[in-house]
């Protein structure tokens, strides 16, 4: 009996250790408590709408838009600005090229976190909003209808949004991959390093220094953050396989 005393305290003391060794906590993404803010509308659609980092104390942060159609008047959109939150390192490096992008849509109830070009998944292509039309050349481009004209600027979009481009959205789509488009000279059509980004919000008016600093600020501080979990994960399993050893003893 003193033996196995002896055992299950050892194992306490390792678990313990473990945890109180390591630095990792989990945070949860602040974007799940707006999803769960918002879980009664039918439809909607969150976006990447500013980002920003405070050096002392270190502090990662997101600002979101959400954009619905109300449920009492679903023929027009409602938009909300939320405030500053701060979110973890590695969901800001998981999202350091996202600016701009939606990065949840709901549809029926059903809500799915890929990201894509805001006004992409919801929107454009949705006869209820706009339709495709030919130009003269003989492309095809979407054209919101005249009372849904704002959501060109709104969305920030490549005016006007080829089929093609959105072709391409959909096939990087089915494979699971993220949609940025190319604009040529490194600068992509779409996301954090688009050209057509909201110059209005915070870190496009920052300088290219400040910028070049954050990504190496969050890449070490996720590097450190993701090292963190594991340890504390593998510290967890070996207390877990301890406790089981010690408890089949004592039911013998």
């Amino acid at each position: 009996m003193k033996k196995l005393l002896i055992s299950a305290l050892i194992a306490i003391l390792f678990v313990s250790c473990g945890n109180s060794s390591s630095s990792y906590k989990y945070v949860q993404p602040p974007i799940d408590k707006i999803v769960k803010k918002v879980s009664s509308l039918p439809n909607y659609t969150i976006i990447l709408s500013d980002m920003d980092y405070q050096e002392s104390p270190e502090k990662f942060k997101h600002k979101y838009k959400i954009i619905f159609p109300p449920v009492n008047n679903p023929d027009t959109l409602l938009i909300e600005e939320s405030d500053w939150y701060e979110v973890s390192p590695i969901y800001f490096k998981k999202h350091e090229n996202d600016l701009g992008m939606t990065l949840v849509t709901c549809k029926n109830f059903v809500a799915s976190k890929k990201v894509s070009p805001a006004g992409y998944s919801n929107y454009v292509g949705n006869e209820k909003y706009g339709r495709w039309e030919t130009n003269n050349n003989g492309g095809s481009f979407w054209s919101f209808y005249g009372k849904y004209a704002f959501m060109s600027s709104m969305f920030h979009m490549m005016s006007p949004v080829r089929r093609s481009y959105y072709d391409d959205y959909r096939r990087y789509d089915r494979r699971g991959a993220t949609y940025y488009g190319s604009a040529g000279n490194g600068r992509t059509m779409y996301g954090t390093n688009s050209r057509n980004n909201n110059s209005s919000s915070s870190w496009a008016k920052k300088p290219t220094s400040f910028k070049q600093k954050v990504r190496s600020k969050v890449t070490a501080s996720a590097s450190r953050a993701k090292k963190s979990r594991i340890s504390s994960t593998s510290s967890t399993r070996r207390g877990s396989s301890s406790r089981r050893s010690y408890g089949g003893g004592f039911g013998k």
